[in-house]
C-alpha cells in the first residue's frame, strides 16, 4: 500500500528523472520514466547489482504484519529481509541515500517487551549505523490510502474505507498520529533531495515536510 503510493508521487514528480521498482509483480503503472523488475528471492540481489550502481536513492516500503509470527518468523522477514537489500545497494551503490518505512512504536532501546517493536528498533539502529551517504527512517502510525493505494488485507481496507471520509479531520486532530501515503511519498522525495536534520520522521515531520 505505501510503495504504491510513494511510487505515485515519484512519478508525478518533475524532479524525480528515473524510477526502478523491484517488487514481487508489476505495478500495473505506465509511465515512461518508470521500470519494473519482478523478482523473488529478497535475500539475494546479486541478479540485480548492475541496476542498482547508477541510483541516487532508495525508498524501501517492503513490511509484513507481526500478527500470528513469533520473533525468529518476524525478525527473519522484517530485519534481515531489510538488510540484504541495504548491503546490497550499498556495495553497488555506496552513494546511495536509504530510505526506510518503519512503524510508530519502533523500540530503538531493543529492550522492550513487545516483539516487533524491538525488531523494528534493531533494524533501524542497523540502518542507520551503514554507511549511506544518508539513511533516514520514517515511523507513521495510521497511514491513509489514497489515489488508488490499497492494502492487500481484507480487513484494513474495511477500515479505511469506513473512516476514509474523515481522514481530514483526523489528520487536524492527531497530527502526529495520521498521515497519509500521499504525504509519505512528497516527504520521502523532499528528504532525499534536500536531506532532514532528524534522521527519525514521525507522522508530524512527515506531514510537515510533505506540506513544504
Amino acid at each position: 500500500m505505501v510503495g504504491r503510493g510513494v511510487l505515485k508521487e515519484c512519478l508525478d514528480e518533475p524532479r524525480v528523472e528515473d524510477v526502478l521498482v523491484v517488487g514481487r509483480r508489476q505495478s500495473g503503472e505506465q509511465n515512461e520514466k518508470l521500470r519494473e523488475v519482478v523478482h523473488h528471492d529478497f535475500f539475494d540481489y546479486s541478479p540485480l547489482s548492475t541496476e542498482f550502481e547508477d541510483r541516487d536513492t532508495c525508498f524501501f516500503c517492503l513490511g509484513v504484519s507481526s500478527v500470528g509470527q513469533d520473533e525468529a518468523s518476524y525478525t527473519r522477514l522484517t530485519h534481515d529481509l531489510t538488510v540484504s537489500a541495504a548491503e546490497a545497494l550499498l556495495a553497488a551503490a555506496p552513494d546511495m541515500t536509504f530510505v526506510y518505512v518503519s512503524g510508530a512504536g519502533a523500540d530503538s532501546t531493543e529492550r522492550g517487551r513487545t516483539m516487533w517493536a524491538r525488531v523494528r528498533g534493531r533494524l533501524e539502529n542497523r540502518l542507520l549505523a551503514m554507511p549511506f551517504q544518508a539513511a533516514y527512517i520514517f515511523r507513521p502510525a495510521y497511514i491513509q490510502p489514497m489515489r488508488g493505494a490499497m492494502s492487500r488485507v481484507f480487513w484494513y481496507r474495511v477500515v479505511y474505507a469506513g473512516i476514509g471520509w474523515a481522514y481530514p479531520i483526523l489528520r487536524r486532530l492527531f497530527p502526529g498520529k495520521v498521515t497519509s501515503t500521499v504525504a509519505i511519498g512528497r516527504a520521502m522525495i523532499a528528504v532525499a533531495r534536500n536531506g532532514s536534520e532528524n534522521r527519525v520522521l514521525d507522522s508530524h515531520a512527515i506531514n510537515a515536510i510533505a506540506d513544504r
